[in-house]
């Protein structure tokens, strides 16, 4: 039998749970031992109770879970402390951020502990039910509209008024990824008028579907990677970029960017002479605040104002609306664990040969054996 260790977060901040009454339920009907950190689920609405009454143990003893866990679920990366706490050959599934953090993955590996990053389940059909990027990216793009709309001065829609008209708020998103698509759709079932721009011609046609207008600007070659990510520019390629879309900023109530670079630092596509240019009152919304930025100006974690302009850095996106977030990286992760389910001996198990494992298993049995991540550390 399995035994599974589901953690608090450490962060006050993050009020979303790994795993939902209902999935620890299914966990329990597999036949794992559950042991949940008392007050796991309070943030985002699910009591103590409901966990006991999927069967669940409750403990408040964070150092005895992670110490008797065979497999354990969380949503951040642990600490080095915790590390020191995983019992040998466990099993810990989070996300890791394994490109900034090398320190920690060589503390997992040196406790021989088995460690999957979620960020680095690939982008493929048989993955998708597994993609927490995927997930957490779509919530965020919703917050973020509506983090503008209450910061900005007018109304998105037109409304026709017995004082006259007042024309659709501007809208410009720069990345149409899946944070980026949510982001235009939300902006369009409020009303406003939107343009986007990704350097991703080929989804030009999935901005057009959702009623917005797609601002062409020639970069020459740039394609995408297997996955779907954006090739980085060169520094050329970044300049025309910034000129071309530098006329629709100034002339937007609100911008949001979600030009992310999966491990290196964001491109800056908003800089401080673009800002300059907006209307006062406008607003924008930097998504990749927390990871360098891609506004000159942004602050990780706060909100802040620059001649003028609301520049929104808040990150945690996905967090604000915890918990939606939690019921779809509890289902997430508990896809992920279904998948590598042994019914018959009740236990998880690592298929190492399998192609999705080999996307984002980091550590296994002392030893780094993720091909990606050992380039990045050679």
């Amino acid at each position: 039998m399995t035994r599974i260790a589901i953690p608090n977060e450490a962060s006050p901040k993050d009020q979303r749970a790994a795993m939902t009454p209902a999935n620890v339920g299914k966990l329990t009907r597999a036949g794992a031992e559950v042991q949940v950190e008392a007050g796991l689920g309070e943030g985002c609405g699910y009591p103590d109770q409901q966990y006991r009454e999927a069967g669940a143990g409750l403990t408040g003893d964070r150092r005895a879970m992670f110490e008797s866990a065979d497999l354990v679920l969380r949503l951040n990366r642990p600490t080095l402390d915790e590390v020191a706490q995983l019992r040998q050959g466990a099993v810990h599934i989070s996300y890791l951020d394994p490109f900034n953090e090398r320190r920690l993955v060589e503390a997992l590996r040196d406790r021989q502990v088995s460690a999957v990053s979620m960020e680095m389940v690939p982008r493929t059909s048989r993955a998708q039910k597994m993609d927490a990027l995927s997930s957490q990216a779509s919530l965020a793009g919703y917050v973020m509209v509506i983090q503008a709309a209450n910061r900005l001065n007018r109304i998105l829609p037109m409304m026709m008024t017995p004082s006259g008209t007042i024309k659709p708020a501007r809208v410009f998103v720069i990345g149409a990824g899946v944070a980026g698509l949510q982001a235009i759709a939300t902006a369009r079932r409020l009303g406003a008028r939107v343009t986007a721009f990704d350097t991703r011609a080929v989804v030009a046609e999935q901005v057009e579907s959702l009623g917005a207008s797609f601002l062409q600007i020639d970069l020459g070659e740039t394609g995408q990677t297997e996955d779907g990510y954006a090739h980085q520019l060169t520094s050329a390629q970044l300049a025309r970029q910034q000129q071309g879309q530098a006329e629709e900023i100034a002339k937007s109530d609100i911008v949001i960017t979600t030009a992310q670079l999966f491990g290196r630092k964001p491109p800056l596509l908003v800089t401080a002479d673009t800002l300059r240019r907006m209307q006062p009152g406008s607003v924008i919304v930097d998504m990749a605040a927390e990871s360098g930025g891609n506004v000159e100006g942004s602050v990780a974690g706060e909100v802040v104002e620059r001649d003028g302009v609301t520049i929104i850095g808040s990150g945690n996106w996905s967090g604000q609306v915890c918990r939606d977030a939690s019921n779809m990286y509890s289902n997430n992760l508990f896809n992920l664990v279904d998948e590598y389910w042994d019914a018959e001996r009740q236990q998880f198990t690592l298929a190492l040969d399998d192609e999705i494992l080999a996307g984002c298993l980091i550590t296994h049995a002392g030893a780094l054996v993720n091909a990606t991540i050992k380039e990045q550390y050679a």
